[in-house]
């Protein structure tokens, strides 16, 4: 027993001083719009979207951005984004009309490559396994999620024909473009909230969705899933409920056998989160209005490491560079 009580206090003693190390520095704010979607592509390029119309990219870490309210399209919520470099990007409107527009030179031009002005039709999030191909998902319409898909990077997209149930109540949140991932082997992982808190899980090469039931905070509109990220077979989600932010039970779980089985974290974040992104080894940040938070055990155990708004949280494809934002266009830089 007494060998137990100093592992552990040797453990939460590197825990802390772990968390200390952590910091999170603004680069920049002040501008009129509410920033849910970064696309980092590397240590030097990443591109931001927002509502009013606006987006911006960096080619220096963020030291320096290039903003545009795009013509035309000043009413638009650009919810998410997915950028390839400093040129190309995807970016996504979630209302109505629903959009995905496209640039291959840095935002000079915009190219509409799909629209909807069906008021049933809300997107919540898009994601990529490779420059080609990549999914957007949608709530869900008759008793469907909506899932779009693309194969040509962007150009065209089509209803993937295989989309999965949604019960009643039951919907994905458009907070940070991280209710859905696709993996490098195009498996699709998409979390819901509402009057259900669930994984649904499909490969691509497969012909039903497997869905998985998980201890987040359920029941309610407002409550749910909002981000899942992975790690190989390591998989993190966080969400809560975003009108009671700083309610902090049931606001993250995990799963160590590629979602088979999930467990409650031990020690939760400082309340709703409506992004994670996986950093390295075990360590996962996440982020929401109550503050952002760390876990450095692979979801058991958090810690708050700021106090400041924000909305999402992404690492670099290729690279460490990891960015956050929020409203008024605030962008911060997360140093490990």
């Amino acid at each position: 027993m007494k060998v137990f009580r100093i592992i552990l206090s040797i453990t939460l003693l590197f825990f802390a001083d772990t968390v200390e190390a952590q910091q999170i520095t603004l680069l920049q704010q002040g501008k009129p719009t509410n920033i849910r979607g970064i696309s980092v592509v590397n240590d030097k390029i990443a591109w931001v979207s927002g509502s009013n119309g606006y987006v911006a990219v960096t080619t220096n870490s963020g030291k320096t951005w290039a903003w545009q309210q795009i013509k035309g399209f000043e009413q638009a919520d650009f919810r998410d984004v997915e950028a390839f470099s400093d040129k190309e990007a995807i970016i996504m409107s979630s209302g109505t009309p629903a959009l995905l527009l496209k640039t291959t030179d840095a935002g000079q031009t915009w190219k509409i490559n799909y629209r909807n002005i069906d008021t049933a039709y809300f997107l919540d999030a898009m994601d990529f396994s490779d420059n080609k191909h990549g999914f957007v998902l949608g709530d869900p319409i008759k008793d469907k999620f909506l899932l779009l898909e693309t194969k040509d990077g962007g150009n065209t997209w089509n209803n993937y024909p295989n989309a999965p149930t949604a019960s009643k109540g039951e919907a994905s949140f458009a907070a940070s473009g991280t209710c859905l991932r696709v993996t490098s082997d195009n498996t699709i992982f998409i979390v819901t909230g509402g009057n259900a808190a669930n994984v649904n899980k499909l490969q691509t090469n497969t012909a039903s969705w497997i869905q998985y039931s998980i201890p987040i905070l359920k029941g309610q509109a407002a409550q749910g899933a909002f981000s899942i990220a992975i790690n190989n077979k390591q998989m993190v989600i966080v969400g809560g409920d975003y009108q009671h932010d700083h309610r902090t039970d049931s606001t993250a779980c995990y799963s160590a056998n590629n979602g088979k089985t999930w467990q409650s974290a031990h020690v939760f974040p400082a309340g709703y989160q409506s992004c994670v992104e996986f950093i390295n080894d075990n360590k996962y940040l996440s982020t929401g209005t109550p503050g952002t938070n760390i876990t450095i055990d692979g979801g058991n155990t958090w810690a708050q490491i700021d106090t400041n708004i924000f909305n999402i949280c992404r690492k670099a494809k290729h690279g460490n560079l990891v960015l956050l934002g929020g409203s008024n266009g605030k962008i911060a830089i997360f140093k490990l």
